[in-house]
Parts: structure tokens; sequence; C-alpha cells
């Protein structure tokens, strides 16, 4: 188990770091304006349909549904086709009608805006069907264990990015939003590329290129497994999509606010998702095949016994986390961001968002390790309905503290709806297990090492900002 999550949260961390880069000199250059916005805007909006359609959804019922057929390489062949052709024929229609997509994520945009961003949305939009081909095949190799090209492939969009701002540099804000843009599409097509690799050594190639094969032959004998697939796959992708609906809602209501609003959302969030991804997301994939198979062979004592080591794992790391990202929270964003063309009024917009964020830490990595029961348990629609509230709980938040709170008030909203969320998941996973894991030592220490890390802090703060004046 902890073999598969370090080799996750290295390849992550490695990612992130070279992430961090790429945002660093996002905001040297571009700074926390109309051009940062747009970029942001542009590459927001085939990211939430990645999420939606490919990352989560997908990977939560097709390990299970690839586990239990017994054509694989025909049900893999079917459900890749299906889904690309409906990603495809979105790409089509966002590059034939950029500026109606572009008016649905930013509503607050003027017609100018709208029309100066309307191209480079439509240039990244074809991110989409690259990535949901590396989702695919990612999946595909976490059913063998293997998830060391998908951890580390993503640093190769990263990598892309980095490259484009520098050969952009000297250019115009305007030029340097439009390498960015196809910055983004070369990364897809560098991590497809390594992903088709990794399937050739596996040994995976074969299983899909006779499914692609005998697809039309055999299309009848997997009937029933692509029934049941298209059953747990829309409500895992509604359950899935309500974060990315909130975060089309930050960006929504956002672009109502400052110009710059949008993007202290945008560098807030990326500090945010990097414990959350490094501990949570990294856990949670490596958990997932070895929690379905324990449950697919009736062995529930085995898999909660698993569930509850990751538990504890995680709650140490994203504690610390939590504790650290609120007391630093101001010194992060300076250490990361303030150079160039991102100013101490951008340092302090985005540490006020970040601290929002950072309270829901917790609560919002936990869930993601509890809900990895309720989906290899087939209860999608269950993990439906819980993140229907808790998306309808952040926006009557989102829409009473915008007034009072501007743009920290959404991150909060996100963070109150994370922990009504955490909590419903939590009574569907059963409170009689989760009090089975709780009941350790372990508590005890938590708290105590968790007062002793906050007094560290700090006298480590103190010394930051003595170091900064």
């Amino acid at each position: 188990m902890f073999k598969a999550i370090f080799t996750n949260s290295f390849g992550i961390l490695v990612s992130r770091i070279l992430g961090f880069i790429r945002d660093l000199l996002t905001a040297s250059v571009l700074g926390a304006n109309i051009y940062s916005d747009i970029f942001f805007i542009a590459f927001k909006l085939p990211n939430l349909f990645r999420r939606i359609f490919a990352e989560g959804a997908f990977t939560q019922v097709f390990i299970p549904a690839f586990a239990k057929t017994n054509h694989k390489g025909v049900f893999s062949a079917n459900i890749f086709i299906v889904f690309l052709s409906i990603i495809f024929f979105i790409t089509m229609i966002v590059n034939l009608l950029p500026s109606l997509a572009t008016q649905a994520i930013a509503v607050g945009f003027d017609e100018k805006t709208i029309e100066l961003a309307s191209p480079f949305v439509a240039i990244n939009f074809w991110y989409l069907p690259l990535i949901f081909a590396v989702t695919f095949l990612s999946t595909m190799l976490q059913y063998k264990n293997h998830f060391a090209t998908s951890a580390f492939s993503t640093a190769l969009l990263n990598l892309s990015l980095i490259l484009a701002l520098y050969f952009s540099q000297d250019k115009t804000q305007g030029e340097i939003v439009y390498y960015l843009s196809w910055g983004v599409v070369v990364g897809g097509i560098l991590q497809l590329a390594v992903h088709i690799l990794a399937i050739y050594k596996m040994g995976l190639s074969k299983i899909l290129i006779g499914g692609f094969k005998h697809l039309r032959v055999k299309s009848k004998i997997i009937k029933r497994d692509t029934k049941e697939f298209r059953k747990q796959f829309f409500p895992a992708m509604w359950g899935n999509s309500t974060a990315q609906v909130s975060a089309f809602l930050d960006t929504f209501l956002a672009s109502f606010l400052v110009t710059g609003s949008i993007s202290y959302l945008y560098y807030a969030n990326r500090i945010f998702q990097l414990p959350l991804a490094l501990f949570a997301i990294a856990t949670a994939i490596a958990l997932f095949p070895r929690v379905a198979r324990f449950l697919k062979q009736k062995k529930e004592k085995e898999a909660l016994a698993y569930l509850g080591k990751a538990f504890w794992f995680l709650a140490f790391l994203l504690t610390a986390s939590t504790i650290g990202g609120i007391i630093l929270s101001q010194e992060i964003t300076w250490l990361l961001f303030e150079r160039g063309a991102f100013s101490a009024e951008d340092t302090a917009n985005t540490t006020a968002v970040l601290q929002m964020y950072m309270i829901g830490l917790l609560p919002f990595g936990l869930q993601k390790l509890f809900l990895l029961w309720i989906y290899a348990q087939g209860m999608q629609m269950k993990a439906a309905k819980i993140a229907t509230i808790s998306l309808g709980a952040y926006i009557v938040l989102a829409l009473s503290l915008i007034s009072p709170m501007g743009v920290s008030g959404l991150a909060l909203a996100s963070t109150v709806g994370g922990i009504l969320g955490f909590t419903l998941t939590i009574r569907a996973f059963g409170v009689k297990n989760f009090l089975d894991i709780l009941r350790s030592k372990n508590l005890a220490y938590l708290i105590i090492g968790s007062i002793l890390f906050i007094i560290l802090l700090l006298i480590f703060k103190d010394f930051i900002r003595g170091y900064i004046s």
C-alpha cells in the first residue's frame, strides 16, 4: 500500500513543484489582471469537462467494471470509442462557437473581454480529448497496479507551459496567452505519448488491439456489461462534477468582482491543491483497486483494516498541512508569487482566500478516502446525493457571503460545503465503522502532536516575518 502511495505522492510532488514554477513565472509575467483571468478561464473549461467526464467518475466506475467483465478488450474498446466520440463532439462545438462557451463560464465579462478570450478557449479545449485518452489508459494501468506513469506525466504539461513562458518572453501579454494555450495542447500530446508507451510495455496493448479488432463482431456479448457501466457512470459523473460545478460557480461569481479576483481564487486554490493531491488523492488512487478487489471477494474486514491504516496516515499529514497552511498562508503566498507584476496587495488578497480554503483541507481530503468505499460498493447514487446536498449548501453560502466577504467568501462557502459533504459521507460509510477506526491511541497522539506543531510554527512564523522585514 505505502509503496503505491509513495509512488503517487512523489510523482505528484514533482509535477506540483513544476506547477508552482509555472505559476510563479505566470504570476511574474502576467500578474493578476485581465490577461491572467482570460488564460485561467480558457484553461478551466477543458479541465472542468475533464474532471466531469474523465478522471474521477470514469476511474471509479471503469475499474470495478473492468475487473468483473470476462471480455476486457472488447469492453474497453467500446467504452473508449463511445466516450471519445462524445468528447470530440463537444470539442468541435466549442471550437465552432467559442464565444458562447466563454460567456457560459464568465458571464461577468463584458463583450470586449469575451471576444478577446474566445480564441484561447477554443485552443485550450483540444486538451480535453487528449486528456481523456490519457485517463482511459491510466485507468487500465492502475488496474495492473502501475501508478508511476500517470503520477509523473502531469509534469510534462507543466514543462510544456514553462517552455511556452520561456519562448514568449518579451512578447505582449496577449501573445503570451497564445503561447500558453498551445503549450497546454502540446503537454496533452506528450502525456498521451508516454501512456501509450507504458501500455505497450505492460502488455496491455494486445488487449486493446484485440478489443478494437473484434468489437463489431462481439459487441453484443458485452451489452450487459456496458449497460451496467452506464447505469453506474452517470450518478458517479454527477457526484464528481459537483466539485467542478462549484469551481465553475466560483469563477462565474468572481467575474462580477474586481479585476484579479479570478486569479486570486486560482493562485490560492493551487496552494490548497498541493497537500490535497500529494496526500489525499495519491492515497485514494493507490487504495481504490485493492479495496475494490477486497469487496468483490467479500473480504470486508480486510478492506476496513486497509482503510483504517490509510486513514491515520492521511489524518496526520492533512492535519499538519492544515495548521501550517493557515498559520503560514501569507508567507507561503509571498514566497511563491510576490514578484514582478504580482504586488503586495495581490499577496494579501490571495492569502485571505487561501486561509478560507485551508480550513476545509482535512474534511475534503478524508472524504476522498471514504468515498472509495462508497464507490467500490457500487453506491454511486448515494455519492451523487451527498454531492448534490453539498453543492446546494455551497450555492446558498456563496450568494450570502460574496457581498460581505468578497472573493474570500466564495472560498469559505466551498469549505463549508466540503465539511457538510464529509459528514454525510461518514453517515453513508457507517458511523460505527468510522468510530471503530477512531478508537485508538492515535487520536490522542494526533491532538498532542498538533498542539506542539502549532507552537513550533508560531515561533517559525516570527522568524520569517523578521527575515522579510
